[in-house]
């Protein structure tokens, strides 16, 4: 018999899920889906020469690598987050009565404050996005510790409280999880894209809450070529993703947003359309993301 080309999925892999069966979740309140908005904090945390990093960024916007030399524009699409989105979307999300989790590379803290300490001082969650905007995959574990443990002081000095959240730009290493339960504070991770509700799991022997993320639900498709152009893109994707998942309810919705992208003037009305017409619906519960670990955890019996 010819050999079939490669092997199985390793057995720890769950692909089925909670199937027909999901948990109620038990929305405060009676709610019907949980909302999370996630702001995600990356400039001057991006890959430049100009910052000491091996190479540029090469992906928003322009598509354009600069190899060997410095990148300033480059470096300016991220800085219009810092300099003036930041304030538009902190504004808007404070005029709707929204409080989101700011998820923030640790760089990007430590050469802006700001960019922690405003959420933090409104009301908003701040969370773990790694040190620099860069994926772990294949990262040394030393390495990634260390990555850990500088960004959660950075985010605890400017926040004033510690990250209790963490999520990898993409792929996170094999010792990501593990590493974030090591460092004892971590109540969640959103390295997982699989569901529209959390689980909770056994790490190096500690449960662990998992709640994932979304890449379609997120302003990152503004991207040339990824399928929104104009703000009513956004907002009716968005709109038609929390229609149906207020209908199926007992559920949980990830929307993503990045300063420098939904922050520019001719975006940011999608984002408005959006919170327009979730916080007209009765039965949702906008939260942030470690009041649901808590949430989830409390289900559970554990301490919030």
């Amino acid at each position: 018999m010819t050999p079939l080309p490669g092997g199985m999925p390793p057995a720890d892999r769950d692909l089925a899920g909670y199937g027909r069966n999901p948990p109620d979740p038990r929305w405060p309140d009676g709610a019907r889906l949980a909302l999370s908005f996630v702001v995600n904090v990356e400039e001057g945390a991006e890959l430049s020469i100009g910052s000491g990093d091996e190479r540029n960024e090469a992906v928003p916007e322009t598509k354009q690598l600069v190899e060997g030399a410095a990148d300033p524009c480059m470096e300016t699409h991220f800085a219009y987050g810092s300099r003036v989105a930041l304030w538009r979307v902190l504004d808007l999300l404070e005029r709707f009565g929204v409080k989101a989790t700011f998820s923030c590379c640790g760089r990007a803290v430590a050469a802006t404050p700001a960019l922690a300490a405003a959420p933090a001082a409104s009301g908003h969650e701040v969370s773990a996005h790694g040190w620099r905007w860069e994926m772990h995959a294949n990262m040394p574990e030393a390495t990634e510790r260390a990555v850990i443990a500088r960004t959660v002081a950075v985010l605890g000095e400017a926040a004033g409280t510690r990250p209790v959240g963490w999520h990898t730009k993409s792929a996170p290493s094999v010792n990501t999880r593990r590493l974030l339960r090591e460092e004892g504070g971590f109540l969640y991770d959103s390295d997982a894209y699989d569901d529209d509700l959390p689980r909770l799991v056994q790490v190096g022997g500690a449960p662990h809450v998992i709640l994932p993320y979304a890449f379609d639900t997120n302003d990152m498709r503004f991207a040339p070529g990824q399928g929104f152009v104009q703000a009513e893109d956004f907002s009716r994707y968005c709109i038609g993703a929390f229609d149906q998942l207020m209908r199926e309810g007992a559920k949980m919705m990830s929307v993503g947003l990045h300063l420098r992208t939904i922050g520019r003037p001719g975006r940011i009305r999608g984002l408005e359309l959006l919170l327009e017409h979730v916080t007209r619906q009765p039965g949702v519960w906008i939260a942030r993301r470690a009041d649901i670990a808590r949430h989830w955890r409390a289900l559970s019996g554990l301490p919030a």
